[in-house]
């Protein structure tokens, strides 16, 4: 009998071992996935600021292209009604003279 609770207690002692270092393990396992899931997160915020920064350069970029190009329209306009008066005072020049 006392052979038989000497078995026993050694059977409770190994169990209660494995379920300690399963609990470890698991704990374990819980600490990766969390820190892996904690760097993820990290680096999807990262992307998300990267991605944010590029598009508001990319709208400053457009803005600055646009505003460019109103210039040069506008530049070109102004240029092409100095020649059309000039043009025209040209002609009336002549007719007067004629």
């Amino acid at each position: 009998m006392k052979n038989q609770n000497e078995k026993s207690d050694k059977e409770t002692i190994r169990i209660e071992k494995l379920n300690t270092d399963e609990a470890r393990l698991l704990a374990k396992q819980k600490a990766k996935t969390q820190a892996y899931l904690a760097r993820e997160q990290e680096i999807e915020k990262a992307q998300k600021i990267k991605e944010d920064q590029r598009a508001r350069d990319r709208a400053e970029g457009e803005a600055r292209e646009l505003a460019k190009e109103k210039a040069r329209k506008e530049a070109y306009q102004a240029r092409e009604k100095k020649i059309a008066e000039d043009q025209e005072a040209r002609r009336l020049k002549n007719k007067k003279i004629d």
